[in-house]
């Protein structure tokens, strides 16, 4: 094993606080700006959002050993409801995580993806891989607001660590 489930743990908290202070943000925005196109698969700060939050109810299930049949549904674009909803997802992810064991962490999920293909990864792998996903995005909607002539709030891992470390 690479991690520990105490870092796995820790990073998927990161992950769910990153997500809500994006989300946070964009509240801020107009109906304008929030699916204003910028020419990305997600196209817009609003759909790279319900990308995001899409993937990680996605990935909850294959941990828990379920499938889901889409990545997103249409009541995911109601700002509101998504803010609620991630909200209760990353409790659910909490309560996932806090089962884990360094050995657990080895156990390896089969799982079909979107398309229909089968995999197999072991529950380290899923974990960083839904906090990687989930950082590139922000990342693209972090963007997307300082086009928009806004400042996103600090997302970077070394911040999360200082503001855990100062509570």
């Amino acid at each position: 094993m690479l991690v520990s489930a105490e870092v796995v743990r820790m990073h998927l908290d990161y992950s769910m606080w990153a997500s809500s202070r994006l989300l946070n943000a964009a509240a801020q925005l107009t109906l304008e700006e929030l699916p204003r196109d910028f020419g990305t698969a997600d196209k817009s700060v609003h759909g790279t959002l319900v990308h995001i939050f899409g993937a990680d109810r996605v990935w909850l299930a294959r941990v828990e050993g379920r499938q889901l049949d889409a990545l997103v549904k249409p009541a995911d674009y109601d700002l509101a409801k998504l803010t609620r909803e991630w909200t209760s997802l990353g409790d659910r992810w909490k309560e996932w995580a806090a089962s884990l064991t360094d050995d657990s962490l080895n156990e390896w999920r089969d799982y079909r993806d979107m398309k229909g293909n089968p995999h197999r990864t072991p529950l380290w792998q899923i974990g960083l891989h839904v906090v990687n996903h989930a950082t590139h995005h922000r990342g693209q909607v972090s963007g997307f607001l300082r086009s928009l002539g806004k400042t996103p709030p600090p997302l970077d891992l070394i911040y999360y660590y200082r503001t855990k470390s100062a509570a």
